[in-house]
């Protein structure tokens, strides 16, 4: 009997546990039903999550918007039974199908019915340049409501969207996110101009390169063709390796270990010029070198601290490279013991408000700012005499700027 009340014990104590743990696990769900809101808010969660997907579908190319896929996100957005967006060509993207038309079946007539309806909407909307309403006209295609995407002034397309009764909120969502479309195109023609300025700024930091450096580079070499052979040959090929990396067409990205690859071939034929007097410090965190920078972001600042900080000066002087892991970001820093630049004149240099020789400098900062805001420009500490630190930050972590080998 001992046992049996031993017995009995046990299974009241496991018992009582188990209920124990069955309402903890009900309060955690009913807590965790809470936690996610309201019907109200999910369904704003909703709204706002597909009207994401159809932004991205239409900033994805300034030229060629994935208008066919935005067009299924903006009909589960207006709730319509079809959405078609006209575009410029008079190209038609379509989702869905009426009723009449789906109960004959799903294949290209079907669609067809709603293609030729939305170009005669389209047209007598971008005549008006308003939101019109249509009722039904013909069987298989419902009353629709048409709206025109207005980008910069002009009417790029038209939304349309069908329904089987056609009220008031639908003709308002509709014209709303006829204007939200044309935001988002309007969006993805600046993403287009801002890749088109940073593809110039790339070249324009080229054509910095060629003229002063190529020529100074191949002068060194000739040097060397009589006195050292095998040097020459060593210049030749640290040239053909800068060159190559320099005038690359893939990628606005790299790393940080590829830039100063090609910063050490540049350095290469920089000593065969100073000889002696050019000396090199690498203080470079190992953890740093996979840090993805824009393509030619490092280089300039050396070439500046070399024709600008060390050329003018006959002692010639010392440059440091370094880089820090910050945390978040990767600290890299350019230092030179060189005549330095009068701050007023650095100022009005970065800022643009006068034609300067140190090009690479404000092109550099410039696009910093671009990609990374104003915050993310470079930081310059310098003043007649003293040298010059330049100084940039860059974010660990950029899920969106991929390299390229």
């Amino acid at each position: 009997m001992p046992d049996a009340a031993l017995i009995a014990g046990s299974v009241g104590v496991v018992l009582g546990a188990a209920l124990v743990l069955a309402l903890v696990l009900a309060r955690r769900l009913a807590m965790g039903s809470k936690d996610l809101g309201s019907d109200a808010e999910r369904a704003t969660y909703r709204a706002l999550h597909v009207a994401g997907l159809a932004a991205a579908e239409l900033r994805g190319d300034g030229d060629d918007p994935g208008t066919q896929r935005a067009a299924r996100h903006l009909r589960a957005l207006l709730g319509a039974s079809a959405v078609a967006i006209v575009g410029p060509g008079n190209d038609v993207a379509v989702d869905g199908a009426t009723p009449d038309a789906a109960a004959r079946g799903s294949g290209r007539p079907a669609v067809d019915g709603i293609e030729s309806a939305a170009r005669r909407i389209a047209e007598r909307v971008r005549t008006s340049k308003r939101r019109q309403v249509f009722p039904r006209r013909q069987p298989g295609v419902q009353e629709a409501v048409g709206a025109p995407i207005v980008v910069d002034g002009v009417v790029w397309g038209v939304l349309v969207a069908f329904a089987d009764d056609v009220r008031g909120p639908l003709v308002r969502a509709t014209g709303e996110v006829a204007q939200w479309c044309a935001a988002q195109l309007e969006l993805g023609e600046l993403d287009a101009s801002r890749t088109a300025l940073a593809e110039a700024e790339l070249r324009a930091l080229r054509a910095q390169i060629s003229p002063h450096f190529i020529y100074n580079a191949l002068t060194a070499i000739a040097s060397f063709i009589s006195t050292d052979p095998v040097r020459a040959r060593e210049l030749v090929l640290e040239f053909a390796d800068f060159t190559r990396y320099s005038f690359r067409r893939q990628g606005e990205f790299t790393t940080l270990a590829e830039e100063l690859r090609s910063i050490h071939s540049y350095l290469e034929l920089e000593r065969a010029r100073f000889g002696e007097r050019l000396t090199v410090r690498l203080r470079i965190s190992p953890e740093t070198l996979a840090t993805v920078i824009p393509f030619l972001s490092v280089q300039p600042l050396v070439e500046n601290a070399v024709r600008h900080g060390l050329e003018p000066g006959e002692r010639g002087g010392v440059i440091t490279i370094a880089s820090n892991d910050g945390g978040t970001h990767t600290e890299i820093t350019v230092e030179d013991d060189g005549v330095g630049i009068d701050p007023e004149a650095l100022r009005a240099l970065l800022s643009g408000d006068e034609a300067t020789t140190h090009v690479g400098l404000r092109n550099v900062d410039t696009r910093l700012r671009q990609l990374y805001g104003t915050g993310g420009g470079l930081v310059v500490e310098t003043n007649r005499g003293a040298g010059t630190m330049v100084r940039m930050r860059v974010p660990k972590s950029q899920p969106l700027h991929e390299t390229e080998s």
